[in-house]
């Protein structure tokens, strides 16, 4: 274990990376391990069906370990994952007819109920807020709800987003703008709340 924790604190996702290419298992364990949970959580936001999510981010693990010598030398992991892990998704719903047939994902909800307490709450007294906040952010449109998700939850950049939508830039830009200007239109509460927010996400 104490060699494991060495080997991990001493390279970056990058290095990874190239080592998981070329066949190091440690390396492809190590991401798995810490990635693993952030994917069943991404895309239990697509599905209620928990065990095919699970199948969904095994198959991307095993397909990333079967191809990876065909893979992307650059690459950033934790944006490559949930992209494949939301395509996956995708093309399982397409073909057990959960959700009409699509070529995209623009017609399936984003189901994540955001709930942001242990960020915010510095004392009982903002409690509600946060919670009137919380429902104001799970009732925007699905796409931004998402983007936002991607960004505030996920730390993804613009142009990560913006790819993993399959928007240009000024679309992911502008899907987190939107977001941001709805919350303002019914938050009535301290903006201050919202500052905190917003500036997470620009």
């Amino acid at each position: 274990m104490k060699s494991q924790t060495l080997y991990i604190d001493t390279l970056d996702e990058t290095v990874l990376w190239r080592n998981l290419k070329e066949g190091d298992e440690k390396a492809f364990s190590f991401l798995f391990e810490k990635y693993y949970g952030h994917l069943v959580r991404y895309g239990n936001s697509f599905s209620p069906f928990p065990e095919k999510v699970q199948d969904c981010v095994q198959d991307v693990f095993t397909d990333v370990w079967v191809y990876r010598q065909s893979l992307n030398d650059s690459v950033v992991v934790k944006a490559y994952l949930l992209s494949s892990v939301r395509k996956r998704i995708a093309r399982l719903q397409e073909r057990d007819h959960i959700f009409r047939k699509t070529t995209s994902m623009d017609s399936i909800e984003f189901l994540f109920d955001f709930s942001v307490e242990h960020q915010l709450i510095s004392d009982e007294a903002t409690e509600e807020k946060v919670s009137h906040l919380n429902e104001l952010l799970n009732n925007l449109p699905t796409r931004q709800k998402e983007a936002l998700y991607l960004r505030y939850h996920q730390g993804l950049s613009v142009e990560q987003i913006a790819d993993m939508l399959q928007v240009n830039y000024q679309s992911a830009n502008n899907l987190l703008h939107r977001a941001v200007v709805n919350l303002r239109k019914e938050w009535k509460g301290d903006l201050s709340l919202l500052f905190l927010l917003s500036s997470s996400l620009f």
